[in-house]
Formats: C-alpha cells, structure tokens, sequence
C-alpha cells in the first residue's frame, strides 16, 4: 500500500486557509458531489502563487495530475476531481482519470486514530510517468502516503502533491530520519505489529502520523485505539 519516502519530498502546495474553505457557500454541496460548487468552490479559493509553485516543480516534465476520488457519507466528494481539471487547465497538463479509491473511509472530521485504521486504497492501473497528487484536504496525509504507493508499485514517480486547504504543520508530509528514529525509539516493539497490521513499517509514514504517534504515551494505548477504530469502522460498514 505504500513505500518509504526519498530523501527528501516538497511540502504539499496547500492553496487556502481551512476557513475560507470549509465556510464557502458552496464547500457542502462540493463536498457531496456536485460539480458545479465545486468548481465555484475552487475558483473563489484557489491560490496563483501555489500554482506557480507546482508548474515550477513540473516544468520539465509535464507531469500527470492525479485527483482522490473520495466517497464521503454525503455522497461522492467532487472538490479533488474539478480542482484537477482546473488545475490541468492551467497548466495544460493531462489528468488521470483511472484511478479511484476502492473503499470508503470518511476521514472527515475524524479522529486521528480513527484515519490511521481506515486506511484508503486504491484501484486502477497507471502508465509509468511522473504524477502530481490533488486532493481537498490534507490532515495527516495518510491518503496521500496510500495514492502515493499505488502508484509508486506500478512505476509511477510522485514529484508532489496539492490540496485546497489544510493545516499548515501538514504540509510538511515528508517524516525525517530524526522523528523516525524517535518514534521507533518510544514505540518499536510495536512496529512488527504495525507492519502485520497495515503491510507497512514506520519508515512509511508521513511526519503528522509519525508526530502523533510519538505524542501517544504508550505503544499499548497506541494498539487498544487502532483495534477500537477498527472495530468501530466494521460496525459503521454492517
């Protein structure tokens, strides 16, 4: 599901502020799929200076541009699929459109342990190329860790990714060696575990999920709350 980070990865080009985004008139009707807010949603929050950003990134390459095809408990989140388009406009370069999330998480307004068990994942093949990943919203960048491993297994290089809104300190997606080896250093007996849980080890995750791993006092409350999430998110699905 996902692969360790390079060296070094760009911080996510967030666009507008949480506020200006989530108050829009327009932000729950994108939300739950319609496209024409979506587009009003975009255009009214969209940044000049976070575009030329990405187009100084791909400039080389015209890269592919990859939305997250989201479905929320309102309906098919439209917001990441028109903020491609538009930005694939701008740029004049293709989107991908193969590519969709094959489960249902509701990551919106929920906890952080409840994001680190419901991990999304995704379906659809992709050509070897370069990719920029567009979503709404960055929290604690698990979707994005999760889109980016799916295309890095089928050859796919992830330049970096975009988003209209988010927390600024999750912007900064990439985890350092430093915190890795502080979260392994408070929480490595649990790792083992984690790898057979999740099919990864902690060098895959992003700094925000490493951040509030370190953040949790003991690896077994670490454990009781992903197993409880779990079981919650089961229950939600029956």
């Amino acid at each position: 599901m996902r692969v360790p980070w390079p060296s070094a990865f760009p911080k996510v080009f967030i666009h507008a502020a949480e506020t200006a985004v989530k108050q829009h008139v327009a932000y729950m009707a994108a939300k739950a799929g319609d496209a024409e807010a979506a587009v009003r949603l975009v255009m009214d929050t969209i940044s000049d200076e976070a575009i030329r950003r990405m187009v100084d990134i791909g400039s080389m390459s015209a890269p592919i541009l990859i939305s997250v095809h989201a479905e929320e408990r309102a309906g098919v989140n439209a917001i990441p699929e028109v903020f491609a388009d538009i930005l694939g406009h701008i740029a004049g370069w293709e989107v991908e459109k193969n590519v969709v999330q094959a489960n249902v998480v509701n990551h919106t307004g929920a906890s952080g342990f409840a994001r680190l068990a419901k991990q999304a994942f995704f379906e659809g093949e992709i050509r070897p190329a370069e990719y920029i990943i567009v979503d709404d919203f960055v929290g604690q960048g698990g979707t994005i860790a999760n889109l980016r491993g799916h295309l890095s297994r089928q050859g796919g290089r992830v330049l970096c990714a975009v988003t209209l809104t988010g927390k600024a300190h999750s912007g900064l997606i990439f985890q350092g060696t430093e915190q890795l080896n502080e979260l392994r250093n408070k929480h490595g007996q649990l790792e083992e575990w984690w790898r057979n849980r999740f099919g990864f080890g902690f060098e895959c995750l992003t700094a925000s999920e490493t951040r509030y791993l370190i953040n949790t006092p003991t690896s077994e409350r670490i454990r009781d709350c992903i197993e409880t999430a779990f079981a919650e998110s089961s229950v939600e699905r029956r």
